[in-house]
């Protein structure tokens, strides 16, 4: 007889509660008589005597479920790598021959004294994430608070901090490591975090492509304008998210998928293919290529 956990133990707390006042044992239905005295056989139970407490009963525990909003959930729904990351800057930008004499635009990255600072854990931030340090700071420049955290990991003061989350516990890396630029292999694919240059406040033609207005007779210092923005009547509003003048650049930004040309761990450079955002002398984030794991990387044990 296949029946839920669940039934028996309805049952069985209905028939408790039956046997304190001494009532009979028909009143329950007659599926659920033999159902019962099943489950009595089966656990050593006696009929006849009273349950002490219904804990005594047999159940299956059920766990808390994970909200959609937890840090667990948005966790799992993340695309994680399997290692960290490295902290570079950007140094500018050249020209690059391969073995078959093609001229290949590259970014120069410096990698400078990349470190790992700390390690975070689900127990204690809810993620796994290694803390990249790159750079130097002088201490006088550093407050109390960042110089103690750099004195717990035994490393000098950094001048950029960053997290690189990793899918589980046993992809973080001891603290103090340091990571230099054979951490990618030539070929491999990588994408670069940076900020983008600011540009201030533009108008749509710079920061949105606009063609502007008429040019010929009837424009009357209207050539760059945007034009009408709003509706008629009904709605009579301007829509949100509409195209208009604004503060452009300063903002994230990720190139996927650019090939590394050469690493040198001596010299503490990466050479990658094409071009990175981000003005010279800005840290820039180099990770593996999220979009292209697990079909590109080479299976070494770094670590």
């Amino acid at each position: 007889m296949n029946l839920p956990v669940g039934f028996f133990r309805r049952e069985l707390l209905k028939f408790h509660h039956l046997s304190t006042n001494m009532m009979s044992f028909l009143h329950i239905s007659k599926r659920a008589q033999s159902t019962v005295a099943e489950v009595l056989t089966r656990f050593n139970l006696d009929i006849s005597k009273q349950l002490v407490s219904p804990s005594a009963i047999p159940y299956i525990k059920s766990q808390e479920p994970i909200t959609f909003t937890s840090n667990e959930a948005k966790r799992q729904r993340r695309r994680l790598l399997s290692r960290p990351g490295l902290v570079a800057v950007k140094r500018g930008m050249t020209c690059y021959f391969d073995n078959q004499g093609r001229r290949l635009p590259a970014t120069i990255l410096e990698i400078v004294q990349n470190e790992v600072v700390y390690n975070k854990t689900i127990e204690k931030n809810g993620v796994y994430a290694v803390q990249v340090g790159a750079g130097y700071k002088k201490p006088q420049n550093v407050t109390r608070p960042e110089l103690g955290h750099f004195r717990n990991a035994k490393v000098s003061p950094k001048a950029y901090l960053c997290d690189f989350q990793v899918a589980k516990e046993g992809d973080l890396v001891p603290v103090g490591t340091e990571l230099k630029a054979d951490h990618f292999k030539v070929g491999q694919l990588v994408d670069c975090i940076s900020v983008t240059k600011g540009k201030g406040t533009q108008g749509v033609m710079k920061r949105w492509g606009f063609s502007g207005g008429n040019a010929s007779h009837g424009a009357s210092k209207s050539h760059r304008s945007a034009g009408s923005t709003g509706q008629n009547t009904s709605p009579a509003r301007v829509f949100p998210g509409k195209k208009m003048a604004g503060r452009m650049g300063n903002v994230t930004n990720t190139i996927f998928n650019l090939e590394v040309l050469d690493a040198n761990a001596e010299d503490g450079y990466l050479l990658v293919k094409g071009c990175v955002s981000g003005s010279k002398g800005s840290f820039i984030e180099v990770r593996d290529a999220l979009k292209k794991f697990g079909k590109h990387l080479i299976n070494e044990s770094k670590y």
